[in-house]
């Protein structure tokens, strides 16, 4: 897997520990969730999975490669299509945008693989990469004749390429990260992988539990974590359960995921009904006393 873009190359090999004469200060704790979002397709129909980012530090990202590795024989994928996170109006500040875009997708079906690649060479950190969500979205199609039930994975891996042009040394590690005083500083990840499973979503007539709805007079308006405060912290979980359902959802992976309760509590925003960025943008204007009341 071959990387056309010049500053895309240049980037990730200084995030390289494998080529770098010292080795790059890597922020320590610091993480990044790189999620593949899971679907169901009909034999035949087309498909659309997006590939969001999480927990993102306060730094931001000015580098992010990967593959997505996928079965040919099952899924026939069309395009590889910048999200609206890397829509971030750094073009304007990047001299070489003009050359080639910041984000490059490309397919090779022959393989089995996409890659997604985005960067950019602005120093100035306002154009990185800072909020949760949409970094990419994979399109394609299921393959007629496929079994319903048949889960075809999507798998994130780093890029098949040398660490730089004439380097004679793979890459083995997805880059993520920016460059401070001449000096790359690289982020951890963390990767959830996806997949299509052909055929329509099981329903089930199984009752939701009476519980679903918590009583009113025990709502803590803007605790959205409950723990008996309203913070930032609170904005942070209703972002992330919106970016990220897999993990901080109603059914998310993580153990401090949004809850029924959290919901109800967070749902400050009287226009719309249910968790929205609106009703974490509200408890933020009350935080910094913009407005009185949630």
């Amino acid at each position: 897997m071959k990387t056309k873009k010049v500053v895309v190359g240049a980037l990730a090999a200084m995030l390289s520990l494998s080529v770098c004469s010292l080795a790059p200060a890597v922020a320590a704790g610091e993480t990044v969730q790189v999620s593949v979002g899971k679907t169901n397709a009909e034999a035949g129909a087309a498909f659309s999975v997006d590939v969001s980012l999480a927990d993102i530090p306060s730094s931001g990202i000015q580098c992010l490669d990967f593959a997505v590795t996928y079965d040919s024989k099952v899924l026939t994928i069309e395009s590889v299509e910048a999200g609206s996170l890397v829509k971030n109006g750094a073009d304007s500040k990047d001299l070489s945008a003009s050359l080639a875009p910041l984000f490059e997708g490309s397919v090779n079906s022959s393989e089995g693989w996409v890659s997604a690649a985005w960067s950019t060479s602005t120093d100035d950190a306002s154009y990185w990469l800072k909020e949760d969500g949409v970094f990419c979205t994979i399109k394609g199609k299921v393959a007629s004749g496929v079994a319903n039930g048949t889960v075809a994975d999507l798998k994130i891996v780093p890029i098949d390429r040398e660490t730089y042009s004439k380097s004679g040394v793979a890459n083995k590690e997805i880059s993520c990260g920016y460059e401070k005083d001449k000096k790359p500083v690289k982020y951890e990840v963390k990767l959830t992988n996806g997949s299509v499973t052909v055929g329509s979503p099981v329903t089930t007539t199984t009752q939701p539990p009476t519980t679903t709805q918590p009583p009113t007079d025990k709502i803590v308006r803007g605790d959205a974590n409950c723990d008996g405060g309203v913070d930032m912290s609170d904005v942070v979980l209703i972002m992330q359960s919106l970016a990220n359902p897999n993990k901080y959802g109603l059914d998310g992976s993580d153990s401090k995921h949004i809850t029924v309760q959290g919901q109800a509590n967070g749902d400050v925003d009287q226009d719309v009904k249910g968790i929205t960025s609106n009703d974490a943008l509200k408890i933020q204007k009350w935080l910094l006393k913009s407005i009185s009341e949630l």
